[in-house]
């Protein structure tokens, strides 16, 4: 299992992480408005396929570190639609509908004794550009959710990602 998110095909990343569970807790943290405000995004999530998710972020919550000012325009609310739905293990819903992007993320879990096996793929992005801001964005991401279910001090959250951006820039460029 590789640390860092790997490039399947064109325009998908994908990321596995080691989690303590039970899957329930896990699956908690991707359905919960306010457990995922604590590393992703609050908002509703209507949970059933065709339902709305609204992700509310506030990236300035997710750890001690302000937000810079140049990631301010990050702050505020994205709109999808569940597109698959399998509780406690799969959840799959579309991105930022409103800016016309047409991509999608999915949530896998998996059970392995007392830990839980995520893998997260974001398909159907556009450009390197997109790949470079969507990996560094769901690296940090998932940190923040590591630390969240481990109980420990939120990294922080705009250095990790600005030394991610870095990281895999060179390790989109080699592909």
């Amino acid at each position: 299992m590789s640390k860092y998110g790997i490039v399947t095909e064109a325009g998908t990343v994908r990321f596995e992480r080691l989690l303590p569970g039970p899957i329930e807790r896990v699956w908690a943290y991707l359905t919960e408005s306010e457990k995922r405000g604590k590393w992703l995004a609050s908002g509703e999530m209507e949970l059933y396929v065709g339902g709305r998710v609204e992700l509310k972020f506030r990236h300035s919550e997710l750890s001690a570190e302000p937000t810079p000012d140049q990631f301010k325009k990050y702050e505020g609310s994205s709109y999808g639609r569940i597109t698959g739905y399998d509780p406690p293990r799969l959840l799959s819903y579309t991105w930022a509908e409103e800016s016309g992007e047409n991509s999608e993320v999915t949530f896998e879990l998996s059970s392995s004794s007392s830990d839980v096996l995520l893998v997260l793929t974001h398909r159907r992005l556009g450009d390197r550009q997109t790949m470079l801001s969507v990996a560094s964005g769901w690296h940090s991401h998932l940190g923040i959710l590591v630390d969240n279910l481990n109980t420990v001090e939120p990294r922080p959250f705009w250095s990790t990602i600005a030394h991610m951006k870095a990281e895999y820039e060179k390790r989109l460029r080699a592909k």
